[in-house]
């Protein structure tokens, strides 16, 4: 599939990786994924602290199960454009 995975933390900005703190960059020791832990709960209706809090919980704790549920959980937060910007 490339650079991206199905499920793990979105791809960061430069800008916004100039920014990180020590404790964000864990973010980036796995390879991006299109949804996301922060997707499937509140999308923009989150903090970016939260969103960086839910994907260091994905990667502390990421398996096959989890990223099936990841999966079958952002299909209705699409459809229904709940927490969409």
């Amino acid at each position: 599939m490339g650079d991206m995975s199905m499920v793990g933390p979105r791809p960061a900005l430069p800008d916004e990786v100039t920014n990180y703190t020590f404790h964000q960059r864990q973010r980036l020791a796995v390879t991006p994924g299109i949804t996301c832990f922060w997707q499937i709960t509140g999308r923009s209706e989150i903090s970016f602290h939260q969103q960086v809090e839910l994907d260091l919980h994905y990667i502390a704790t990421q398996s096959f199960s989890t990223d099936m549920v990841i999966l079958l959980k952002t299909i209705p937060a699409v459809l229904t454009g709940r927490g969409a910007y």
